[in-house]
């Protein structure tokens, strides 16, 4: 069967198109982000009123806080941004659960002693916590089967300061259904009615390695994102998936067949704000996102970050879409038209710096559309205002 590529005009925003997705989310269109982190929640927030088929293609590779601890005990990927994934697109209407985001979004006390803890984690999972009374059966029984198999498979000397519940849960079904990921997020998704697809990038276990400019080598995201450690004082140079924090070999990750098809069936691809290296560019790390991206002729969105990312230390907007298609690039066996890898770059560049003339010039050369526009919040000038960011990525779908 032929296949015919077609361009047409858009406005942005397109209200006659916007009031049709709000009217009919369940046929909205299937806009694909590659994320990770928090930054996309409040979006994912706004998404959902118009779509319920957007596609979270999440990086699994959180090295820092509770994460950290899960993943050292049981030598496994990072589920928290997964879990806040599936919380920021659960249903919020009457057909939702509540009751299951509350559990969820729950954190154990951090200054409560060992014992105490235990105890609450214990009538958690026999469903004798007023968190967990509440959720009515199947779904109480399913929750405490995950959460008591994580109970039982919990090191003795295993930290509950601070542990997300639902983290606990995720990890409980992932030990539960052979070290697979995707049917404890199936579960939860059907659970808490997510509206939309959520999927970690690659299920496999593995740590972000950088090596920065002035020769020093990062081992872990945590150390990237200046959040528990100072941040970075020297520009990436080069990212790469490693085995462990403790044996950092170069080991790469295959997308799965299953996300192969996911990518293939999106109507538009954006590369979102975001941590840039261990959110966003961490997906691309993984073998055959590159060469999915550039097999779908839909139009591929990037929006740079507006205020300030510790990982894009020494950066400029130009740079950035260099090191975008640098790594989008380095998954072709041959090189391929830009066009195929980004289309757009759509930004303010009120609260950007070196939106100058050689970037335009240079993205002109690329072949790349820039769209400047009004996106930020009005009462917080350096964040993008999420109504009108999802107004403009729909109507261009």
């Amino acid at each position: 069967m032929p296949r015919i590529l077609m361009t047409r005009p858009v406005s942005i925003p397109d209200s006659l198109k916007l009031t049709r997705y709000s009217k009919l989310p369940e046929l909205g269109p299937r806009v694909l982000f590659f994320s990770g982190g928090s930054a996309l929640n409040g979006l994912s927030r706004t998404l959902k009123r118009y779509t319920h088929n957007s596609i979270h293609l999440v990086s699994a590779f959180d090295s820092g806080g509770s994460s950290a601890v899960l993943r050292e005990a049981f030598d496994m990927p990072a589920v928290g941004d997964l879990r806040s994934r599936l919380m920021a697109l659960a249903d919020e209407t009457v057909l939702g659960h509540p009751e299951i985001v509350r559990l969820f979004s729950y954190r154990l006390p951090k200054d409560d002693d060992d014992a105490s803890l235990n105890k609450q984690l214990e009538r958690l999972a026999q469903g004798k916590d007023p968190l967990v009374r509440r959720i009515p059966n199947p779904m109480r029984s399913l929750i405490c089967n995950h959460l008591g198999y994580f109970q039982q498979a919990m090191p003795h000397d295993f930290d509950l300061r601070g542990a997300s519940i639902g983290n606990l849960i995720l990890t409980g079904g992932y030990l539960n259904n052979n070290r697979s990921l995707d049917p404890i997020i199936f579960l939860f998704s059907q659970l808490v009615n997510v509206r939309g697809t959520v999927r970690a990038i690659t299920g496999d276990e593995r740590q972000l390695m950088a090596r920065l400019q002035d020769g020093t080598r990062v081992v872990g995201q945590h150390l990237l994102t200046g959040k528990e450690v100072a941040p970075i004082s020297s520009p990436v140079q080069r990212l790469k998936l490693v085995h462990s924090q403790q044996e950092p070999k170069p080991e790469g990750s295959k997308l799965r067949k299953a996300n192969r098809k996911l990518l293939a069936s999106a109507e538009l691809i954006c590369y979102p704000p975001g941590s840039f290296y261990s959110s966003l560019m961490a997906n691309l790390l993984v073998d055959g996102v590159g060469s999915s991206v550039a097999d779908n002729p839909c139009p591929k969105v990037y929006i740079p970050n507006l205020g300030s990312d510790p990982e894009q230390f020494g950066m400029t907007p130009q740079q950035q879409v260099e090191a975008l298609l640098h790594y989008l690039q380095a998954d072709q066996e041959d090189p391929v038209a830009v066009s195929r890898l980004l289309n757009i770059v759509l930004l303010d560049s009120r609260f950007l710096n070196d939106v100058d003339a050689d970037f335009k010039a240079r993205l002109a050369e690329l072949d790349i559309q820039l769209i400047d526009m009004d996106l930020t919040d009005p009462h917080q000038p350096e964040q993008y205002d999420n109504e009108k960011l999802v107004s403009a990525l729909l109507s261009m779908t």
